[in-house]
């Protein structure tokens, strides 16, 4: 009897002494999220982001690990940090090397007639495509973290350059304003990209939602399509805008007014274009095969101006030419300077600025969804913010070496991936490839049909048009969707600018729409465990009695939602004493609410929040927050919002309940 006596007062001491011990932890969580230290500020964050850009280590402790080492190390592994390229190069072998030869030759077999086509179609001369597929490409692999991007003219840049830019000067009327605008809307291009990677403003080509980017992809390529009209027929006038009724009305005007064409245009170039997709076709049946895609384009600049020097050999004139042929290439050299050909004049500038913003953000978008998509193929994963800041500087120096906007490539990406490309030397290989051809070989492309660099563009649109995405999007979200033909038909009937109005507009109707909602939810104990659910979404979700817990699920409180918050959970409050009928008495003594998914508040929030709390005390009910983020509190401590609920603010949910309750919440 003395030993069960003695044994039940060491099992009530040992049951006080597990009180203690819970009640003094809960109360050191209490004040580890009351006295956290105060957040970064602005001014500190910018400057981490941009030290973080330009010399990223994954080892917090390198730096001071190469304190102590000779300054040859030290040297090196800033210059690793500047140039990637460099670490790449270290287990780098002859096998490596054989591999990325191989595969930079087949990519410049490729890139060349690719260059060329879309440089017409930006409205320049094809030396320009070849430009860009020089500098860009070799500062761009030195610079970048992926081991994949393929840099070069791509053709919805290149069809954005030209349709943007013609509502200033049209190019067949000026040309050499013309590339003046071109080159100084690259360099604002370049501008806009490095501070986009420099101060983490990549959230702005998140204001080009995925379903808006398949629109305008779709209708873009519609409209190279229908732009390649020209050189496929062969037609001398031909309307410089992109929407389907310009497009359509020249067309008819030129048939009917019988202008200058010759049916071995539409011969030659719909015959190549056929083999072009023939063999990518037979590449896609059969792997082996897939070289012959690869060269394809190449064999039909080849063959075609083969086959236009036999017709038109007895032609004592161009205008009198039966096959439209590109003429004199410019060539012979490196990139010449454009420094000189920038121009600032304050008539156009404005519109050059909203031009090189608008090109930037689309052409980041394309880009790094490129990288990350052949970054996973391999297993490894690129940064996005040092690719952001690698694209602005390789354009704003293409913009002074007469390159226009350059971007990653999908399809010379995916042939350097074929290839078996191993590192960025294969970019190096094909940009001096590129180089070698424009000093040597462009005399032999005098008499490349017009009609071969459309039938080369047009066998990349099917690539630009994804209608599974489209079906997808309809699928999963209609607001989506409406973005996504917003901006198809905006493009296609109308511009480039109004497109991308409309599916940007729709988007942020979405996103205003769902912020002006309560995204708030009444959340219940799940059975057996200690987490919490919404209640509709977990049926079987247990309610603690007398407390009502909700949960914000909107990461900013605001002037948008805070008072529809607020009014939401006095009626819940309200309508649950009315409920219950119990004579005034109130069925919920505490309202916890968990703000873990609350990542700021601004003071249209904290406002609401003192008169929530104003109001449920004039109700008998009391206030508790659980689980607050850093900015969150912080803000809520200046605003005094802690002490007028009486300190009432906890690590969890389960931590607010056993305050609330009076015990510790266990898992039944």
């Amino acid at each position: 009897m003395c030993w069960s006596s003695s044994n039940s007062e060491v099992v009530a001491s040992n049951k006080t002494t597990l009180e203690e011990v819970l009640d003094i932890e809960n109360n050191m969580a209490h004040q580890w999220v009351l006295n956290a230290p105060e957040p970064p500020s602005m001014l500190r964050q910018v400057v981490d982001n941009v030290k973080e850009t330009l010399l990223p280590h994954p080892n917090p402790n390198t730096f001071s690990y190469l304190r102590n080492q000779p300054f040859s190390k030290r040297a090196f592994a800033l210059l690793q940090n500047l140039f990637p390229i460099l670490a790449s190069l270290q287990n780098y072998n002859a096998q490596k090397l054989k591999c990325d030869l191989m595969a930079g030759l087949t990519l410049a077999i490729f890139a060349i007639p690719q260059c060329m086509g879309n440089a017409t179609l930006a409205r320049l001369s094809p030396e320009y495509g070849l430009y860009t597929g020089i500098v860009p490409p070799l500062i761009y692999a030195m610079l970048a973290s992926s081991r994949e991007i393929v840099i070069g003219p791509g053709s919805v840049d290149s069809l954005l350059l030209s349709s943007m830019i013609q509502t200033l000067k049209v190019p067949i009327h000026d040309s050499s304003t013309y590339i003046q605008l071109v080159f100084t809307v690259t360099f604002f291009a370049g501008i806009f990209q490095v501070a986009f990677g420099l101060f983490r403003f990549g959230f702005l080509v998140e204001y080009l939602s995925q379903a808006t980017i398949v629109g305008f992809l779709a209708a873009a390529a519609v409209g190279i399509g229908l732009q390649q009209l020209k050189g496929l027929f062969g037609i001398d006038n031909f309307n410089n805008k992109t929407d389907l009724f310009s497009v359509v009305k020249s067309l008819w005007t030129s048939f009917k007014n019988q202008s200058a064409w010759h049916p071995y245009n539409l011969i030659i170039g719909f015959s190549f274009l056929c083999f072009i997709l023939f063999t990518r076709f037979l590449g896609k049946r059969n792997k082996k095969l897939m070289w012959l895609s690869h060269v394809a384009p190449l064999l039909s600049v080849i063959g075609s101006s083969a086959i236009a020097y036999k017709i038109n050999f007895n032609e004592l004139q161009v205008k009198d030419y039966k096959v439209a042929v590109l003429g004199p290439i410019k060539g012979g050299s490196l990139n010449p300077s454009s420094l000189h050909q920038l121009t600032f004049d304050s008539q156009v500038v404005g519109h050059l600025i909203r031009i090189g913003l608008t090109i930037a953000i689309i052409s980041l978008t394309g880009s790094i969804a490129v990288g990350r998509s052949f970054a996973s193929l391999k297993g490894h994963s690129i940064d996005p913010n040092r690719e952001v800041v690698s694209l602005g500087i390789m354009n704003i120096v293409g913009s002074l070496t007469s390159c226009y906007i350059a971007s990653g490539s999908l399809s010379r990406t995916a042939v350097n991936y074929n290839a078996g490309s191993e590192t960025m030397v294969s970019i190096i290989v094909m940009a001096l490839t590129v180089l070698m051809s424009l000093k040597f070989l462009t005399g032999l492309l005098y008499f490349t049909p017009k009609a071969i660099l459309a039938a080369i563009i047009l066998s990349a649109v099917p690539g630009l048009i994804d209608l599974n995405k489209a079906r997808e999007i309809w699928k999963v979200d209609k607001m989506d969707f409406l973005a996504c033909t917003g901006a198809f038909l905006g493009v296609l009937f109308a511009s480039v600018e109004i497109g991308l109005a409309i599916g940007i507009a729709i988007s942020f109707a979405k996103i205003i729409i769902t912020s002006i909602q309560p995204a708030i939810a009444v959340i219940g104990r799940l059975p057996g465990t200690a987490a919490f659910g919404d209640v509709e979404q977990y049926p079987m979700a247990v309610n603690i009695p007398g407390v009502l817990i909700v949960s914000l699920k909107s990461s900013w409180l605001c002037f948008a939602n805070a008072n529809l918050v607020e009014e939401r959970i006095e009626r819940w409050v309200n309508n649950a004493k009315a409920k219950d009928g119990k004579g005034g008495e109130n069925t919920f003594i505490h309202v916890i609410i968990d703000a873990s998914s609350l990542t700021n508040i601004d003071t249209v929030g904290i406002a609401s929040l003192v008169e929530l709390n104003k109001n449920l005390i004039s109700s008998g009910v009391k206030l508790a927050i659980a689980n607050p983020r850093w900015h969150v509190i912080h803000k809520l401590r200046l605003a005094n919002f802690v002490s007028k609920i009486g300190g009432r603010v906890f690590l969890s949910v389960g931590e607010a309940v056993d305050a609330c309750v009076g015990t510790k919440m266990v898992a039944v």
